[in-house]
């Protein structure tokens, strides 16, 4: 069961007006605990990384990325860096083609700049006012966010668990399907059917997207390409930069700060 929303937040759901926002800025290494909201969450985070665990797997929000946190998902934030959050709650019964479920989108200029603003407008903004059009003008740059493919699904088969948490805690782990299906007595076509089914990924798919993410809090962090390279089983700089430029788009630098 989530942990009850604490009180200081609830102002921010309970106003009568269908968006607002807050500011907080949390140390490295701690986490807000499990909890939800009553409404949708733009997370955003102006300095520091962000990862997301809900039950249904985990996301990653390095600079210049923000996540959607539909209505209700119970979910825990944990900091790497010192974090300096901006978020805004959004009514999704209010405004038409939010994203359905939780996702990982671009944060434009403009977008972070609404987000910043959105802070200062207060809860009982006035309907027609300036501060409206901007809460407004950032629910449509939402609309239009690009989203990125930064999430790991996770499964319920326990037995499938079981090889998802030992490859994110050693993403340069190389076994292959066969090895991890012998591991637990069952056929590699039946692991693969497992993974496709739990994960909607094959397993070779499931353990490049784990790499990417051990990779990018790192990347982000402003540590060496080449050393996270190793540490996620590559042999080569070269070889992870390639994947990582096939995966999304651009070489790692462009997760940097």
């Amino acid at each position: 069961m989530a942990a009850e929303l604490p009180r200081i937040y609830l102002k921010y759901h309970q106003t009568g007006r269908p968006m607002a926002a807050m500011e907080a800025n949390w140390a490295h290494g701690t986490s807000t605990g499990w909890h939800s909201h009553p409404r949708g969450q733009l997370l955003y985070a102006i300095e520091g990384v962000m990862s997301v665990q809900l039950h249904s797997g985990s996301w990653l929000v390095p600079p210049n990325r923000g996540l959607w946190i539909e209505a209700d998902a119970e979910h825990d934030v944990r900091m790497s860096g010192d974090v300096k959050m901006r978020t805004a709650y959004i009514d999704a019964s209010a405004f038409a083609d939010l994203p359905a479920r939780t996702c990982v989108v671009n944060v434009s200029p403009l977008l972070r700049e609404l987000v910043v603003a959105a802070v200062g407008v207060p809860l009982d903004y006035a309907e027609g006012s300036r501060d409206e059009r901007l809460m407004h003008l950032l629910v449509d740059e939402l609309r239009a966010a690009e989203v990125l493919p930064l999430h790991l699904p996770l499964s319920a088969d326990a037995r499938l668990r079981q090889v998802c948490e030992a490859l994110m805690r050693e993403p340069a782990d190389t076994a292959t399907a066969e090895h991890w299906a012998q591991r637990l007595g069952v056929s590699a076509k039946t692991l693969q059917r497992l993974f496709v089914k739990e994960t909607g990924m094959p397993f070779a798919q499931w353990r490049e997207q784990a790499r990417l993410m051990f990779a990018l809090g790192r990347i982000a962090a402003g540590e060496r390409i080449i050393d996270i390279a190793l540490d996620c089983g590559y042999a080569s700089q070269s070889a992870f930069t390639a994947m990582f430029k096939r995966h999304f788009g651009v070489p790692p630098s462009g997760f940097q700060r």
